[in-house]
């Protein structure tokens, strides 16, 4: 009988709840960002419709993810939580702020401005500390014994801003590309050509983080540049190359719809490349996923209920998505 390798299991289901998250709140949190490059009102307001029947689901993944982390690896949860305090709730208050203001938004004519600027500033809040979180994570945490032992401010160094840029850049590419597909005219030709400037920074944001981080520990310059690992870690450069290209031709081509989920492919490929440097460690260079795991029966007993749980929110949100695919036009919205 081949055993059963629970933890490695539960970090695959937790990088899943991530990166699901980033699929489905990246674009919706750089329609934020990009808000105030789109002044006139009707331009705004199709840029909301656009995300209003999906957007307040997208956190599920959120939750799923960070409870997952506390139930299936406590360990890691006990350590990670006090090491990034004040970018976890910086991220909060922003996904909060985005969140009142989107509904309030609609309900005031004479607030409409303030409100406005809590939705942009809020997205940008989060998405930055997300990617200073990453960052922080990325670059190691001070660890003695079973418990953190750095600083309030160890979270705050030039990689974690590095990457928190990064992070920004990239969801807003994701918004520029989620407007070339779900609108029309002036407002989808506005939002190719931010494309087009988002694509090139997001490239110099990769090529940055990729640069940076095999020098801030050994263990992931030999995870990528050792013999034999380099056969193993070089397709993940040449697949970014790839699709770049393609992009790059969508965009020329105006297409509606390949220029997303380009996008989403650069994601998935930084993500799987993110995956290679810091595995089998859950907290980079001291804490690997064995060691962070819950007992075995409290693992199984988790697996039966998020057998049903994924299944069930996969459903209902391609279900949601389905409905109401195809342009949003300014005449008609959710609202």
């Amino acid at each position: 009988m081949i055993p059963i390798d629970l933890p490695t299991i539960w970090a695959f289901i937790i990088a899943f709840a991530v990166f699901v998250y980033v699929v489905m709140d990246g674009f919706d949190l750089g329609l934020g960002i990009l808000f105030p490059l789109f002044p006139e009102k009707r331009d705004r307001d199709v840029i909301m419709n656009s995300v209003a029947p999906v957007w307040d689901g997208n956190e599920t993944w959120l939750v799923l993810g960070g409870g997952g982390l506390m139930a299936a690896f406590p360990l890691a949860y006990a350590v990670l939580m006090p090491a990034l305090y004040t970018p976890m709730i910086a991220m909060l208050l922003g996904l909060v702020f985005r969140g009142v203001a989107f509904e309030f938004r609609w309900r005031t004519t004479k607030e409409r401005n303030k409100w406005e600027i809590a939705f942009a500033g809020g997205s940008l809040l989060a998405t930055l500390a997300q990617g200073v979180a990453l960052g922080a994570i990325l670059q190691g945490i001070h660890v003695s014994g079973r418990q953190y032992a750095g600083g309030w401010w160890d979270w705050l160094t030039p990689f974690s801003i590095l990457t928190g840029v990064a992070l920004v850049i990239g969801y807003a590419l994701l918004g520029a590309t989620w407007l070339v597909m779900k609108t029309e005219g002036e407002l989808r030709d506005r939002a190719y050509h931010l494309s087009w400037v988002l694509l090139l920074a997001m490239l110099g944001a990769i090529g940055a983080v990729s640069i940076a981080t095999p020098f801030l520990h050994v263990q992931y310059t030999h995870r990528w540049f050792a013999w034999p690992n380099i056969l193993l870690t070089a397709p993940v450069p040449v697949a970014v190359a790839a699709v770049t290209v393609l992009l790059l031709r969508s965009l020329a081509n105006k297409y509606d719809y390949q220029p997303f989920f380009l996008t989403l492919a650069l994601f998935a490929l930084s993500y799987a490349g993110l995956g290679i440097s810091m595995y089998p460690y859950i907290v980079p260079q001291s804490i690997t996923i064995w060691q962070a795991a819950s007992p075995e029966n409290s693992q199984i007993f988790m697996l039966f209920g998020v057998a049903v749980l994924i299944p069930l929110i996969l459903g209902y949100t391609a279900w949601a998505y389905w409905v109401f695919r195809g342009k949003v036009k300014p005449e008609s919205g959710y609202h």
